[in-house]
């Protein structure tokens, strides 16, 4: 059942399409972002940042639906750049779509909207004996350092590797939200519009003051002090 307090849905919908087309929802992400960073007593902007990719299934037909060989996933893929804080830069594509392309899209962003940051960490699927292109190209064309994160040899099982974890926790974060468990948008637009969305909440309720374990029903029995024009000037 939908919540009682939820809006005609093709009203919704022609809302979130505005403000996906308009870049209401990218204001908003980053005003939250630049927020929650001073909050923590950090620079408005990020100095390094960290990259990686989540392969994703998607429903039967839209754009950019392809088979990745590496996950054996047949949907697409998030190319993700976050700060310790929250995303930064997100460009889903098709799962054939190898990392390092997808990688060089999502830097090729960064560079241009983010101009503060020099370092970001990625994993050794991004640099590798065969093909290590990556970092020359972005040392070279966007003045951007990425330094390869890699987990030694000696190491067996899942590890939580340094700088790393911190994409891992914004891809926890993500999966979360039921609409984002696989991805069911039949435009990629609306696919990065959706992730950006999912990542204002975590955002709001810091900034909010609400504990860790926030829910919609302690949110519907609780008024909360803030609004989102309290916190945000778009």
């Amino acid at each position: 059942m939908l919540p009682w307090d939820l809006m005609p849905w093709d009203a919704a919908h022609r809302w979130f399409a505005k403000w996906r087309r308009d870049g209401t929802w990218d204001r908003i992400h980053d005003a939250l972002r630049r927020q929650v960073r001073i909050g923590a007593g950090r620079d408005p902007e990020p100095s390094a940042a960290v990259i990686d990719v989540q392969s994703i299934k998607t429903s039967e037909g839209g754009e950019a639906r392809g088979f990745g060989a590496g996950k054996r996933t047949a949907g697409r893929k998030r190319h993700v750049i976050v700060d310790t804080m929250g995303l930064l830069v997100v460009a889903v594509t098709s799962a054939s779509v190898q990392d390092r392309a997808g990688g060089r899209t999502v830097l090729a962003r960064l560079a241009t909207d983010f101009r503060t940051v020099s370092l970001v960490w990625a994993d050794g699927g991004y640099a590798n004996s065969v093909d290590s292109t990556l970092l020359s190209w972005a040392r070279d064309a966007l003045g951007i350092i990425v330094e390869i994160v890699k987990r030694t040899d000696d190491v067996k099982g899942f590890k939580v590797l340094p700088r790393r974890w911190v994409v891992e926790r914004s891809f926890g974060w993500l999966v979360r939200n039921r609409r984002l468990a696989r991805d069911y948008e039949r435009l990629t637009a609306t696919s990065e519009a959706m992730i950006k969305v999912a990542m204002i909440q975590p955002m709001l309720v810091r900034l909010a003051g609400q504990p860790a374990r926030w829910s919609h029903e302690a949110h519907r029995r609780t008024a909360r002090s803030k609004t989102v024009e309290d916190l945000i000037t778009v």
